[in-house]
């Protein structure tokens, strides 16, 4: 099987922090020497870089820390940007570490209701912080990583210590960030998942969810600071080759058998249970019980929509019942585009396995309307579209 896009994977069942992410980097292959080079073209002064083996519960792994001495500056949003953006790091690190600092300053104006242009950092502004994030984005551009995937995040309970005092876990700016990211709640008593963690996660994560599928090249383990019984405090990545870049999920497969209804009224039925939010509607000639010729009536939709499409379906037909199935689906990446021909205008569905484009489907409407309005046979019509789309070279993403 040819080689997709290398991607890495970050098992955060022991939560997730900006130092966890560096070690773990670190722990699966990341050069450290590098990794420093590029640090100090920040121009940050009076600190130190701890890094070292350790162990958390059975598990060893790398441990990243920033020592900083004397007395630590706390930075404007405005202060980091123009400190990373006057550096000679690449334009992908800036382009990312100013993306992730300028999600986590709008989720802390948003906590603190303040704008962003006020905002003024505590922890996320420290030495530390910065080094983290910008170590992060180090790290994903030399490890050639092209995407990354991450499972949920957990929560722990209880409070925590911060510089505005005591905060209920997890942290305001914490939960702003997850809005919309599957979390969990856990028994563990401590902050699992900090600001930082959550800002570089959300931000650099195209989905959380399962372990992909992947030829897993290297595996690392980020040590976290603290001690928690029972868990070990470790955040782990997978890197590796991408063995199949499709999209799952699962939709519902609805069926019934009808052997009692003018086959001349399915295309309304078709219609009507489309409208009602199916996905697809299809129906296959059948020969039931007692030689009796009969059609079966398959619909796939979503479960959002399964109440909708049953309705529909009771009203529009004699059925009695249906069976209904829960089915895993694979598909490609999409993306739909407008191309110009010599006869006007069509849409195209354009499919991407991985970042190689493989399928391309002219709209049926659009270019059935072509081939009406100036008198051409369908195929040609057809034809004339999908020669634009090729020669427009469409690119993924």
């Amino acid at each position: 099987m040819k080689k997709e896009n290398k991607i890495a994977y970050f098992d955060c069942s022991s939560g997730i922090a900006g130092n966890m992410i560096l070690g773990a980097f670190l722990d699966a292959g990341l050069d450290l020497n590098y990794l420093k080079k590029e640090l100090k073209k920040l121009k940050l002064n009076h600190y130190s870089l701890i890094i070292k083996k350790v162990k958390r519960g059975l598990i060893h792994g790398t441990y990243f820390d920033v020592i900083i001495k004397g007395h630590e500056k706390h930075r404007h949003l405005n202060e980091i940007l123009s400190l990373i953006n006057k550096s000679k790091l690449s334009k992908f690190v800036k382009t990312l570490s100013s993306k992730i600092f300028k999600k986590l300053a709008a989720a802390e104006a948003k906590v603190h209701g303040v704008s962003i242009k006020k905002i003024h950092f505590h922890e996320v502004g420290a030495t530390d912080a910065i080094l983290d994030i910008v170590g992060c984005a180090i790290a994903i551009e030399k490890l050639g990583i092209e995407a990354v995937y991450a499972s949920p995040l957990p929560h722990g309970i209880g409070t925590i210590k911060h510089a505005h005092g005591t905060l209920s876990n997890p942290a305001p700016a914490t939960a702003e960030l997850l809005k919309g990211i599957p979390t969990y709640g856990t028994k563990i008593k401590g902050e699992l998942v900090t600001p930082t963690g959550a800002a570089i996660i959300t931000t650099i994560a195209k989905d959380f969810g399962d372990l992909p599928r992947l030829k897993t090249k290297s595996v690392g383990y980020g040590a976290g600071s603290k001690i928690f019984p029972n868990l070990p405090n470790s955040l782990r990545v997978f890197i590796g080759e991408a063995q199949l870049s499709t999209k799952k999920d699962a939709i519902l497969q609805i069926e019934t058998n009808i052997d009692d209804m003018n086959p001349e009224n399915y295309d309304r039925i078709i219609a009507k249970i489309m409208k009602a939010g199916a996905l697809d509607t299809y129906i296959t000639p059948i020969r039931m019980k007692k030689d009796r010729y009969a059609a079966s009536l398959t619909i796939l939709c979503s479960a959002e929509n399964r109440d909708n499409v049953l309705e529909e379906l009771f009203q529009q037909t004699t059925s009695l019942g249906v069976r209904i199935y829960l089915v895993p689906r694979e598909k490609l990446s999409r993306k739909i585009v407008k191309v110009k021909t010599k006869y006007g205008k069509a849409k195209v569905k354009l499919g991407y396995l991985g970042k190689k484009l493989t399928t391309i489907a002219p709209e049926y409407e659009d270019y059935k309307q072509i081939a009406k309005k100036h008198r051409i046979p369908i195929q040609k019509a057809y034809q004339a579209v999908k020669k634009s789309t090729l020669a427009r070279r469409f690119r993924f993403g």
